[in-house]
């Protein structure tokens, strides 16, 4: 069931509970409407400013507009717990499980990393988006706290200042090495791939890729268009789809830390892969 509505606020429905007020309006049951707040799917403006509205008591006033984005199946979605592996108090760097979210949209942010690290951070901190990768795509990602750390990581993504690795499990023997440049949704991509290893027994080969554009499911669809399909992906290729989900990670991230002015690398292992991604790739044959 989904359910979008937006509604003024009257002056003579001014203040009522926001629950009260958009139990009625909508169908649902308060308590449906205090999960749909607590998860991030309510917003209220008020003025210029425009928020995800969390507190079931707020009374509404005269002029306010209230929005509720409500999808039962959204809301309902659990995943894997991301992990923090670093952080820099002006940054930290994570582990995100697939299905996590980079960060929320209008219906939600309960599986969102930046709402996920605002809630379970010591001490308590803002989030700011840097980058993101797909929500099947499992791996590290960034977050910045402060907006000056937020802008100059964005800035060293713009400029290509931050290697990202990404390891890829696809159908088929795939090349050695190679360059993939076709444009995607009209604009330039480039995306390189580097063979690692092949398995002549499920015909599958392990590659490490790194992009120098960030278009909409860029390593997906350029893989898929030279005949060599991620394993797992739900949405691109034949005969490439697997039980244990998207087999794409992102496993480094190298990069000259902007608070302290030195180098670093994060990097995932096999065994970290193992032990947190349906990570299922057996080797050579």
């Amino acid at each position: 069931m989904q359910i979008t509505l937006e509604r003024q606020i009257a002056p003579s429905l001014a203040n009522q509970k926001a629950t009260d007020f958009l139990a009625g309006e909508s169908g649902l049951s308060r308590q449906r409407i205090k999960d749909a707040m607590s998860k991030g799917a309510v917003w209220l403006k008020r003025g210029r400013n425009r928020k995800r509205l969390r507190k079931a008591t707020e009374q509404l006033r005269s002029g306010d507009l209230i929005q509720l984005y409500y999808d039962d199946e959204l809301l309902a979605r659990t995943a894997d717990t991301p992990v923090c592996l670093h952080d820099a108090s002006g940054y930290s760097v994570w582990f995100k499980p697939a299905g996590v979210l980079a960060q929320g949209n209008d219906f939600g942010d309960h599986l969102s990393l930046l709402r996920i690290a605002e809630l379970g951070l010591e001490p308590k901190r803002a989030t700011f988006p840097v980058h993101r990768i797909d929500r099947e795509t499992a791996g590290l990602m960034l977050i910045a706290h402060k907006q000056s750390v937020a802008a100059k990581l964005s800035a060293m993504f713009q400029e290509r200042e931050i290697t990202k690795r990404y390891r890829a499990l696809v159908l088929g023997e795939l090349p050695g090495t190679g360059t993939i440049d076709s444009r995607l949704d009209g604009k330039p991509a480039l995306t390189r791939y580097r063979l690692m290893s092949y398995n002549a027994d499920t015909n599958q080969s392990l590659a490490e890729v790194e992009i120098d554009t960030g278009r909409t499911h860029q390593i997906r669809r350029h893989l898929n268009g030279i005949g060599h399909p991620v394993i797992g992906d739900p949405r691109y290729g034949e005969g490439n789809k697997n039980s244990e989900g998207l087999q794409l990670f992102a496993t480094t991230l190298a990069f000259t830390c902007p608070l302290r002015r030195q180098p670093v690398t994060f990097e995932l292992s096999d065994a970290f892969l193992r032990t947190h991604c349906q990570y299922t790739f057996a080797g050579n044959a």
